[in-house]
């Protein structure tokens, strides 16, 4: 077992023990229209074949509790990296645009595509999450690059300020009332705890300007970054 799994397991053990005792964490801002946390994040996101296999979890467990939160496919995303965390009140008239674009553009060039694999479900107090599995090195080089890309500026960055992103996993759903039924519901979460989601692979990121849940209607993208394989020898020499 690496790090990532050994990670998703303990969230799972420790969450699921909550959810027997019947203590989920509630968020209560997931429809409050008056929250004005705003950050800057790299997203990935997923392609059709993996949200159809996503929303089908959901479909089950929006009939066993339709009272949660449960992502829309427009708002399904893999954090990369959070570049600025959400903070009430932040603005894009607070940053110059452009020089994030370029950190991270002179970061990621020459980077080729991100592998992953969408294998299970893990939980939090408050969540839900998909568990992705890099299928190499290159999701960890990626981070390692922006971290000493926006480091290395002048750059306003709350880089690792919260903590220092280390799994690959989606928020699918998050809490926001008590569960009626929770032992239906844990059940349906055993089912699918190592549910084969789909491998993605994942050629383009999108820097945005989002809220908190990264709701499309909130945000908005403000680059998109192509991962390209970079030319063999012989290539260029052609």
């Amino acid at each position: 077992m690496n790090e990532i799994t050994t990670i998703y397991q303990q969230l799972w053990d420790q969450s699921v023990e909550k959810f027997r005792r019947e203590q989920y964490e509630l968020d209560p801002l997931i429809n409050d229209r008056s929250d004005t946390r705003r950050g800057l994040t790299l997203i990935a996101r997923f392609d059709p074949k993996t949200v159809e296999v996503i929303n089908n979890f959901l479909y089950e467990a929006r009939r066993i509790d339709p009272g949660q939160y449960y992502y829309p496919a427009s708002d399904l995303h893999l954090t990369v990296l959070s570049v600025i965390s959400c903070t009430a009140n932040f603005s894009l008239k607070d940053v110059k645009l452009a020089d994030y674009k370029a950190v991270i553009n002179q970061s990621l060039a020459g980077v080729g595509p991100l592998k992953l694999a969408f294998k299970g479900i893990t939980a939090s107090p408050s969540c839900i999450l998909l568990q992705g599995i890099p299928q190499d090195n290159q999701l960890n080089n990626m981070r390692a690059r922006l971290r000493a890309g926006f480091k290395n500026s002048n750059l306003q960055h709350s880089i690792d300020s919260r903590y220092a992103i280390k799994t690959a996993h989606s928020s699918i759903i998050r809490f926001q009332a008590q569960v009626k039924n929770s032992e239906r519901f844990i059940n349906l979460l055993e089912k699918y705890r190592d549910f084969d989601f789909g491998t993605l692979e994942i050629n383009e990121l999108e820097f945005v300007f989002n809220d908190w849940y990264q709701k499309q209607e909130m945000g908005q993208i403000l680059h998109r970054q192509p991962l390209i394989q970079p030319l063999i020898q012989e290539e260029i020499l052609l």
